[in-house]
C-alpha cells in the first residue's frame, strides 16, 4: 500500500476512497489538459484530490496521470507535497511566438513608456474572449490592478481588451457582443449596443480610455500594436489612479510607445 500527497491510500493500483466516475467518451488527451486547466492564478498548488475534483475524473485516474505529467516535468511537488506547475511546461509554453517573441520585441519600448510614466505598463493579446497579458511593468505606489503577467481577463472591461477586440474580425467581435457581458463596476460597459460603438470609437481615434471599468479608482489607456502585414496584434497600456495624472495626458507616450513597437515589427517581418 502506498499513500499520495494528500494522504489518501492506494492498494494495488487502486485507491480505497475513490468513488467518483468519470464521464464516458474523454480522451487521454482531454484528460491531460483538464488535469493542467485544474490550477490557475488562484489556485497554483493543488493536492491530488483537488485535481482530482476540478479536473472531474477519479482520484485513480489523476493519479496516473499526475504521475505521467510529474516524470516529464509538467508538473512539480513542493515542500507540503502539494502539486503545482512545472518548469517543463513554462519552457515549452515560452516557444509561443505570440509570447516570449512578442514580449522581447516590446521590453525596450514598455521600459521606455515606464521611465516616462511611472504607472503600471502593460502588453496584451486577444485569446478568445479575453485578454492574455504578455508583461507588465510596475512601481510599488501605483493603484492596485486586477492584471497579472499569464493572467486573463474579460476584454471589454479592459483598455487593452477594448483595442484588442475594435480590430478582431467582425465575426469574433459579434460573437463576443452576444455573449454574456461581466460586469465589475456600475462603469463597465455590458450593454452591447455601448459597446459596438465604444469599439467604433476605437477604430477612429487609435487610441482608448477605459474609465473605471474593473475598479473605481483606475483608469487606462491603450494603444494597438500592428505587425508587418498591419495586423493588429497586441495592445499597450497604462493603469493610472483616477486623477493622477489625467489619462489625457498618457494619451502620446502611449500612443507613441505602441507605433515605435509597431515600426519594429515592420522592420523586423520575420520576428516571431
Amino acid at each position: 500500500m502506498t499513500t499520495t500527497g494528500d494522504g489518501a491510500a492506494i492498494h494495488r493500483g487502486v485507491r480505497t476512497r475513490d468513488t467518483a466516475k468519470e464521464p464516458a467518451g474523454r480522451t487521454v488527451t482531454s484528460r491531460v489538459l483538464s488535469v493542467l486547466s485544474a490550477f490557475s492564478g488562484e489556485r497554483r498548488r493543488l493536492s491530488l484530490s483537488e485535481i482530482s475534483r476540478r479536473a472531474g475524473m477519479p482520484l485513480t485516474t489523476a493519479h496516473r496521470l499526475v504521475s505521467e505529467l510529474m516524470a516529464w516535468g509538467a508538473l512539480e511537488r513542493d515542500r507540503d507535497g502539494r502539486y503545482q506547475i512545472g518548469l517543463r511546461l513554462w519552457e515549452v509554453a515560452a516557444l509561443a511566438p505570440r509570447g516570449l517573441g512578442l514580449r522581447e520585441a516590446a521590453m525596450p519600448f514598455l521600459e521606455d513608456l515606464y521611465e516616462a510614466t511611472r504607472q503600471h505598463v502593460q502588453l496584451a493579446v486577444l485569446d478568445g474572449p479575453d485578454v492574455l497579458y504578455l508583461e507588465r511593468i510596475s512601481s510599488r505606489d501605483a493603484v492596485g490592478v486586477h492584471s497579472r503577467v499569464g493572467g486573463r481577463f474579460p476584454a471589454h472591461a479592459t483598455g487593452v481588451g477594448l483595442v484588442l477586440l475594435a480590430h478582431a474580425p467582425p465575426d469574433a467581435q459579434e460573437r463576443y457582443l452576444a455573449g454574456p457581458l461581466a460586469t465589475f463596476t456600475d462603469r463597465t460597459i455590458a450593454d452591447p449596443g455601448r459597446l459596438r460603438w465604444a469599439l467604433a470609437d476605437v477604430r477612429r481615434n487609435g487610441y482608448v480610455i477605459s474609465d473605471r471599468q474593473v475598479t473605481l479608482d483606475a483608469v487606462s489607456v491603450a494603444a494597438p500594436v500592428r505587425d508587418a502585414a498591419d495586423e493588429v496584434v497586441a495592445a499597450l497600456s497604462v493603469v493610472v489612479r483616477l486623477g493622477d495624472p489625467r489619462p489625457v495626458a498618457l494619451v502620446p507616450p502611449v500612443v507613441a510607445a505602441a507605433r515605435g513597437l509597431s515600426r519594429w515589427l515592420l522592420s523586423h517581418p520575420d520576428h516571431p
